[in-house]
């Protein structure tokens, strides 16, 4: 059973959509647990696994832990994987714990919030068979950072489904319906709308690229608390009429292949998905250098890498993709190929796989 608080649509979250779609039936039978409500990712599951909600009705509900051990008992769970920080990562083990479930694993995604693991979830470090990195980089930060022990870190890379993202051609139809103009280069960037995603930096690039670049256009795929914040910042830079807020899409491959030239911002990061799509798509990317993005974005050969916060450096690698078409097609190449040989979906998948079965095994054994 994987344990999570709610699946809005997110990067931890579409990852864990697709293994579990993925997980070989003749040898695992998954099961979603949402302490709060499910989200429009949880309502995908949903109907297709055995999913439970509700257990946790606020903050303080410490009846969360009867809730979450009956349930793991009446469902003859095997093992539990807690996603992500937080009330999770604390309820999800103890309940675990107390029900007698063999195997008790916690994924972790991102480097620091929203993925800090404070004093009270370390408290429970004795009761956890595993604690799930995303890159190596990460796994060593989980280990001097976050207090998780280095011999119980497992690194399972995250994957992209290459059939859903690869090269392809531009929609006309589909830059029309958006207001693109045909000829418009574009920039865009996929994240939630979180402080840490750092989209005024975006904002302000932005900015600097319209300058040099009238006809340019900026697409901000995704949606969350800072949307009226952020299209108030764009209307005072006079970017109102090239910076497109699309919110959360199911289009996102599509909009992809409209993209010149892919950006993330953000100021933490463990391995993002969302470069892994682009790159997947073709797209050549210019992130900022934090967590584990360096071991993803090749500088020089992928994209470019760049200092946290500097909107100047941002926008300078934009404008240089955008006027030599024929180095961010082979960047947007060599992307795609490091891709899929080295960050498939199958090969996560694969990952957890085997680590569930020799923790299992391991725990048979022991008796």
């Amino acid at each position: 059973m994987f344990v999570i608080t709610s699946m809005p649509v997110g990067g931890a979250e579409t990852l864990l959509v697709e293994l579990v779609r993925r997980l070989d039936r003749s040898r695992f039978a998954p099961e979603l647990c949402c302490l709060k409500q499910l989200g429009p990712l949880g309502e995908v599951l949903a109907a297709e696994i055995p999913a439970s909600s509700g257990l946790l009705r606020h903050k303080y509900d410490l009846r969360v832990v009867g809730r979450l051990r009956r349930l793991l008992g009446r469902r003859q769970i095997d093992a539990v994987v807690t996603v992500g920080a937080g009330d999770k990562m604390f309820w999800g083990r103890l309940a675990a714990w107390l029900a007698g479930v063999p195997v008790i694993c916690s994924a972790l995604h991102s480097t620091g919030l929203p993925d800090h693991v404070e004093r009270l979830n370390r408290l429970l470090t004795p009761l956890t068979d595993a604690f799930v990195a995303v890159a190596a980089p990460h796994g060593r930060y989980l280990a001097e950072h976050e207090g998780c022990p280095a011999g119980r870190i497992e690194v399972i890379p995250n994957g992209v489904d290459v059939q859903r993202f690869h090269p392809g051609a531009t929609d006309a139809r589909l830059r029309d319906a958006l207001g693109l103009p045909q000829d418009a280069p574009a920039a865009g960037i996929v994240a939630a709308l979180r402080p840490e995603k750092q989209h005024e930096l975006f904002l302000r690039a932005a900015d600097l690229v319209h300058r040099r670049s009238p006809e340019c256009r900026f697409l901000i795929i995704g949606d969350g608390p800072r949307r009226a914040a952020l299209e108030t910042l764009a209307g005072d830079l006079g970017l109102g009429g090239v910076v497109h807020f699309l919110g959360t899409r199911d289009d996102v491959p599509q909009l992809l292949a409209l993209l010149d030239v892919f950006v993330l911002t953000s100021k933490m990061e463990a391995s993002p998905v969302s470069i892994l799509e682009a790159m997947a798509s073709g797209k050549p990317v210019v992130a900022t250098r934090v967590g584990s993005v360096a071991e993803t974005v090749l500088d020089g050969r992928t994209g470019y890498l760049v200092a946290p916060g500097s909107a100047d450096e941002l926008a300078a690698r934009i404008l240089e993709l955008l006027g030599d078409p024929g180095r961010a097609k082979a960047m947007g190449q060599a992307g795609h190929e490091e891709v899929v040989a080295h960050a498939s979906i199958e090969r996560m998948v694969e990952g957890y796989q085997e680590m569930l079965e020799r923790l299992y095994r391991r725990k048979a054994d022991e008796g």
